[in-house]
C-alpha cells in the first residue's frame, strides 16, 4: 500500500466483514445515482463526430487519424462491449462511495477546458480530486492489474491507451498536480493505487501539441513497423504486428493483406493467435 487512503479502505471493509459498519444510506442513494447516470450515457445515441478528448490525446496520431477521417474502417466492437463498459462504470461508481464511506476526503472532478496552441481546447471531467491531485480511476483486466498497472514505469512503457496523456491533460486543466491511478481488478476486486510521480506534464502537453498540429495537416502516416517474428530467439523468416498494433480497430486497414491465425511456429498444444504481416513461403500450405 503506498496510498493513506488505501489504508482506510481495507480497515472499513474489515469491518463490513465483521458487522461493525454498514453502508449510509446517502453513499448508497450516490452510488445508485452514478450507476444510473452511467446507463443513460452508454445506452445513449453515440455522438460520431470527431473530436479531441482527454481520453484519446493520448492514443497514437495513426489511430487518431483514422478516427478523424475514417472511421467506418474500424473493426466493429463485439456485442458484449458496452456491458464491458458499464462493468468499469459500476466498479468506479461502487469504489468512490467506498471512499467516501472510509472517510477519505475528495471532490469529483468538474468538467474542465484544457486550452492549447492554436485555438484548441479539449473538454474533459476528471473522476476525483484528492489532497490537492487529481486522481482517474480505472477497472482493469486481471492480466492489466498485474502487468500494465504493475508501476508508473511499466505503465509508461506500453500506454497503449493513453492513460498518462489524459490525466496530464486534466492537470493542466483543472490546474492541480497529478495524482495517479485508482485500479480496480474486476475480476476479484483487489485495488491499489499507482503514483504517477515522475510525470513530465510538460512534455506531454509538447507532444500533444505536436499531435495536434499533424492532425491539422491530415497526412497519415504509421507509428510502429512490423516486427520480425521469432521463436526459441531465432528468426522464422515472418513479420508480426507489435503489441501496440494488435489492439488497434484499424489494423486491417493499415496492414492490407494481414493475417490472424495460430502460431505456425508455436509447439503448444493451444497455440496462441499471431497477427501475421508476412508468412515466409516456407510456411505455405
Amino acid at each position: 500500500m503506498n496510498h493513506p487512503a488505501e489504508i482506510k479502505v481495507h480497515q472499513y471493509l474489515a469491518s463490513v466483514q465483521s458487522g461493525d459498519a454498514t453502508l449510509s444510506d446517502e453513499v448508497i442513494e450516490q452510488v445508485t445515482k452514478d450507476v444510473r447516470d452511467a446507463l443513460v450515457r452508454q445506452f445513449s445515441k453515440r455522438d460520431d463526430k470527431f473530436r479531441l478528448r482527454m481520453s484519446n490525446i493520448g492514443r497514437d496520431y495513426c489511430q487518431l487519424w483514422f478516427d478523424k477521417n475514417d472511421p467506418k474502417a474500424a473493426i466493429p466492437f463485439s456485442t458484449n462491449f458496452i456491458i464491458n463498459m458499464m462493468i468499469g462504470d459500476i466498479v468506479e461508481a461502487v469504489f468512490k462511495g467506498l471512499l467516501v464511506q472510509s472517510g477519505v476526503t475528495f471532490s469529483n472532478g468538474e468538467r474542465v477546458t484544457w486550452d492549447l496552441e492554436a485555438g484548441v481546447s479539449i473538454d474533459g471531467t476528471p473522476d476525483l480530486i484528492m489532497g490537492g491531485k487529481v486522481d482517474d480511476v480505472k477497472s482493469a483486466s486481471p492480466w492489466s492489474y498485474e502487468n500494465k498497472f504493475k508501476d508508473y514505469t511499466t505503465l509508461a512503457e506500453k500506454d497503449s491507451f493513453g492513460y498518462i496523456a489524459q490525466l496530464a491533460g486534466y492537470s493542466e486543466a483543472a490546474k492541480v498536480q497529478p495524482g495517479g491511478w485508482w485500479v480496480i481488478n474486476k475480476a476479484n476486486g483487489e485495488f491499489k493505487y499507482i503514483s504517477a510521480e515522475g510525470i513530465n506534464v510538460a512534455q506531454v502537453a509538447e507532444n500533444t501539441k505536436v499531435k495536434i498540429a499533424k492532425l491539422a495537416e491530415n497526412k497519415f502516416e504509421k507509428c510502429y513497423e512490423a516486427e520480425e517474428e521469432t521463436y526459441r530467439k531465432k528468426p522464422t523468416g515472418n513479420t508480426i504486428l507489435g503489441k501496440e498494433c494488435q489492439w488497434c480497430s484499424y489494423r486491417y486497414k493499415c496492414w492490407p493483406g494481414l493475417k490472424e491465425m495460430p502460431s505456425l511456429v508455436s509447439q503448444a498444444e493451444n497455440k496462441p493467435f499471431v497477427s501475421y504481416v508476412t508468412i515466409d513461403e516456407k510456411y505455405a500450405v
